[in-house]
């Protein structure tokens, strides 16, 4: 499993592109929470309504499918700058300098192969169901009320190409890493062991406080 990681910054190329890319990812990350949000606020409209008026929010199991792959996809390019997706580390742990750069990057390499591919695969899946020619331009539609579904099933491959460019990020951070031999190498997730992270927790308490 993933423990706390930290990335760290410099003023080379590599370090530039990361913070460019990461203000992207935050704000993805801010639609996902809000469209965590938005459907808590539909739920309680739904549940209201049944049990006051008889009359639950019309569409509401469609406005979750909508919304779904705001919540799955757009965060976890985010997630993956900071290394916080599950992983096993019983291995890795073990490791240092050269063969750990080795290893991350050969993981990422085979992570953004299969990414390379999701986009491929989803994109086609999205161009199935937009149609200029179409009402709503879409072919297809939600089973209740009637909402196109092109935009949720774009909102898959813009998220696995913002992960992409991101795991190209890391390919080159790591590649560096293994090239040159760095201890400390920019634009990648650097996992912290527990003594590290408790100190990292105290720092920030006492900066808040």
């Amino acid at each position: 499993m993933a423990g706390h990681a930290t990335v760290l910054e410099d003023s080379s190329l590599l370090s530039r592109l990361d913070h460019r890319l990461l203000r992207l990812e935050r704000f993805m990350a801010l639609i996902s929470g809000l469209a965590v949000f938005g459907l808590m606020v539909l739920a309680v409209v739904s549940v209201s309504g049944r049990n006051a008026l008889n009359a639950p929010l019309p569409g509401y199991v469609d406005w979750i499918e909508q919304a779904m792959p705001l919540i799955a996809f757009l965060g976890i390019s985010y997630v993956q700058r900071d290394g916080g997706h599950i992983r096993m580390d019983i291995v890795i742990s073990r490791l240092k300098g050269r063969a750990l750069w080795l290893f991350e990057l050969i993981s990422v390499l085979l992570i953004l192969l299969l990414m390379v591919a999701l986009v491929w695969g989803s994109w086609s899946h999205f161009d199935r169901s937009f149609d200029f020619g179409a009402p709503l331009w879409s072919r297809d539609s939600s089973i209740d009320i009637g909402i196109p579904i092109w935009p949720a099933k774009l909102l898959a491959p813009v998220a696995f190409s913002v992960l992409c460019a991101r795991l190209v990020l890391q390919v080159w951070g790591y590649g560096r890493a293994v090239v040159l031999g760095l201890d400390h190498p920019v634009a990648v997730p650097l996992i912290q062991d527990a003594a590290a992270q408790a100190a990292a927790e105290a720092d920030q308490f006492e900066r808040r406080t």
